[in-house]
């Protein structure tokens, strides 16, 4: 069917077959008009074989426990059992003219919504055979009638779109075959000719063609190629565009670097530095000394010495008549790094202050008047650095620890504190999570980046030991007789209060570990929920050594550093992330006592496999952070959201990272010819709609 009168912007609730159940459906997709639909890409593609019976599948499986081929069977539902347990699943029993099949969906219940029995479906999955019954797991499926004709085998590639709550791949598949042919001919391309054969990228009209309606898996990768590209460069272009204005717009105080600056802040420093933090203090002392705004990251494993690399750089401010601040995360960490620097600086002239929101009137008042008058050097502090009373009298440098816990704004409003005659600050930002190489480009690509490798001496590779649940008393009784000979440990649940997810809870497990297991010890719970001072109050405790040990959330994920926490178990460790694993492995072992960290979980996922495995194969945070990027992709990885960066919809980190330099290479290339991509409009039209705000991401405006 042809809609003379249908482009890109034309309403998908206009369509046939497009009723106002199935649009308001659409709608939280993110599918609103033709123009969504045609970027609303496949996630994958299956060859059409046909249907088979179930007595066919029987067969076709044999002896096997699994089968990866992908088949097709219509069947009609004949019971339905919902399950509950650690994963809600919905049992279905269904029957054709040959025989019966279970078909189980897991944690997907709306499932049991859809389906009663008598319902006839097409199923469509992989096989499975458990106690001698063949069985289908999370297939997709929809309605069908009796008399529906069966799908015939042909030699093309059948699009299997993401789908939703009401909305089924094949309803999208049907809508997007009703408008291809006429929204094609409406896509304008935002390359010229010349570009686009140079790099042998199809049009971007044929790309969406051939990703729809391919007709080969060579199709699909010339279709992916060039999607994949244009999100790749359209961020390269957003993040050299933002370092192009940094560079030739903005100043900041310039400093000096030289032996006698040099001397006075090594003398303050009681210990030997690393070559690697040698390295990374003149990386930075370089950027300080221009007027070009330094924008660096600082990245370096947990416990590698990132913070007094940071307050050479302070010190430089300090030194040249200037303050600087520092703005952590949590009080906490605020109140370390504090603490940190009034032992450097103890007996010399540098003023410090600490400002954060539990602080009382009076002494925030004074704090924010030495701020001002610029009689306080120095400034470490939470988000209450960024009220709108705090003012400095000239912030040369400003240093955001944990960066990716801050969002854009948050981190302009700290850079537009500076003093107007000033300029702005140079920006450090650190962070213990190590950004991949490949991410390094993009979410941080207008970031220069220095790495601190390796521990100071002293430390110890922490030892980490997979535990599945039912050792977890062997666990507990090493922990105990850690304890016993003075020692401190954390234990780690994923929830604060009991629910009937079968997972451990601070308030319950820290009850059952102090009347069982860790009887005798000093055993106390914290979590996000607990009020601000009393969860102080508490880490104070343990930090004192007044607890022995610490059931907690993961509060206590960054920054929290006692020399005498020797051990930490985490609980159901299969449902965290790598690098939050990573993290809090790293709050043990940093003093001369070896650590150890015991991760009790059975993984039920093959992801939740693929995270322990690599969490107890290494303790080098830069393998980790791969690792990461593999099984999770960048959408959710540093923060990416807040740093207004979309997640991509084709590209795919570290598989296209060729492509990813491509575009950068090519971005470098037309920013430095055409700043404001003033002869690019369309594109330029495109940069701007598809990031706006988000412009600055990967720097800390």
């Amino acid at each position: 069917m042809t809609h003379t009168s249908l482009d890109l912007r034309t309403p998908l609730a206009s369509l046939p077959g497009v009723d106002p159940r199935k649009g308001a459906a659409l709608q939280p997709m993110g599918l609103m008009t033709v123009a969504d639909l045609i970027k609303h890409a496949p996630r994958g593609y299956e060859e059409n074989r046909g249907c088979i019976t179930i007595a066919e599948a029987d067969a076709l499986l044999g002896e096997q426990e699994r089968c990866g081929d992908l088949v097709t069977i219509d069947a009609t539902v004949t019971a339905m059992r919902p399950r509950r347990g650690r994963t809600r699943r919905v049992e279905v029993e269904v029957e054709d003219d040959s025989g019966t099949m279970t078909v189980n969906w897991f944690n997907q219940p709306w499932v049991a919504r859809k389906l009663h029995p008598d319902t006839t479906v097409r199923l469509h999955g992989t096989l499975s055979r458990y106690k001698d019954s063949l069985q289908m797991a999370n297939p997709r499926f929809h309605e069908i009638d009796l008399d529906d004709p069966p799908p015939s085998p042909s030699e093309s590639l059948a699009p299997v779109y993401p789908a939703g709550d009401g909305v089924t791949s094949p309803f999208i598949a049907r809508l997007v075959e009703q408008v291809l042919d006429d929204a094609l001919p409406h896509i304008e391309d935002h390359f010229p000719d010349d570009f686009r054969r140079e790099r042998s990228l199809p049009t971007l009209a044929e790309a969406w063609r051939l990703m729809h309606r391919p007709t080969c898996e060579e199709e699909v990768r010339e279709a992916r190629r060039r999607l994949a590209y244009d999100e790749l460069l359209m961020l390269q272009l957003g993040v050299m565009r933002r370092r192009h204005v940094r560079q030739s717009t903005l100043h900041a105080p310039k400093l000096r670097w030289d032996d006698e600056i040099r001397s006075r802040i090594a003398a303050r420093v009681p210990f030997t530095l690393t070559s690697s933090q040698e390295r990374v203090i003149e990386e930075i002392a370089a950027d300080l000394v221009s007027e070009t705004p330094m924008n660096r990251l600082l990245q370096g494993d947990v416990g590698s010495g990132k913070t007094v690399v940071a307050v050479h750089a302070m010190l430089m401010a300090v030194a040249c008549g200037h303050q600087a601040a520092i703005m952590a995360p949590t009080e906490l960490l605020a109140e370390q790094h504090f603490e940190t620097l009034r032992e450097l600086l103890e007996g010399s002239k540098v003023r410090l202050a600490l400002l954060t929101s539990s602080l009382p009137a009076a002494r925030r008042s004074e704090a924010i008047a030495g701020i001002a008058d610029g009689s306080i050097d120095i400034v470490v502090g939470t988000h209450a650095l960024l009220t709108g009373d705090v003012t400095f009298r000239s912030v040369a440098v400003a240093v955001i620890d944990e960066q990716h816990r801050f969002g854009v704004h948050q981190r302009a409003t700290l850079r537009s504190k500076a003093g107007d005659e000033h300029g702005v600050p140079h920006a450090l930002v650190m962070t213990a999570t190590p950004i991949p190489r490949t991410l390094s480009l993009t979410i941080f690509g207008d970031l220069d980046v220095s790495t601190i490798s390796g521990l100071p001496p002293g430390r110890t590779p922490i030892t980490t030991r997979l535990v599945e649940p039912d050792k977890a008393a062997k666990v507990y009784g090493h922990l105990a007789d850690l304890v016993s000979r003075g020692q401190q440990g954390y234990v780690v649940v994923p929830l604060v209060d009991d629910t009937d997810s079968g997972l451990k809870a601070v308030t319950t497990h820290t009850d059952m570990l102090q009347n069982g297991y860790l009887r005798g010890c000093r055993v106390a719970g914290v979590h996000g929920r607990t009020k601000a001072d009393e969860r102080e109050r508490l880490m104070r405790k343990f930090r004192a050594g007044e607890l022995d040990v610490l059931v907690a959330t993961t509060v206590i994920e960054v920054g929290v550093d006692v020399q005498n926490a020797t051990m930490m178990v985490i609980e159901h460790a299969d449902r965290f992330g790598l690098s939050q694993l990573h993290q809090l492995r790293g709050r043990v072992g940093r003093g001369e006592l070896p650590g150890v960290c015991a991760l009790i979980a059975e993984a039920s996922t093959e992801d939740a496999q693929k995270r322990l495995e690599a969490i107890v194969e290494t303790t080098d945070g830069f393998v980790i952070a791969e690792r990461d990027l593999e099984i999770r992709g960048p959408g959710e990885l540093f923060g990416a959201r807040q740093s207004g960066l979309a997640p991509f919809r084709i590209a795919r980190l570290p598989r296209d990272f060729d492509l990813l330099r491509m575009a950068r290479r090519d971005a470098i290339d037309w920013i430095a010819r055409d700043s404001d991509l003033s002869d690019a409009p369309l594109l330029r039209a495109r940069l701007l709609r598809e990031f706006g705000e988000g412009l600055g991401l990967g720097d800390v405006a």
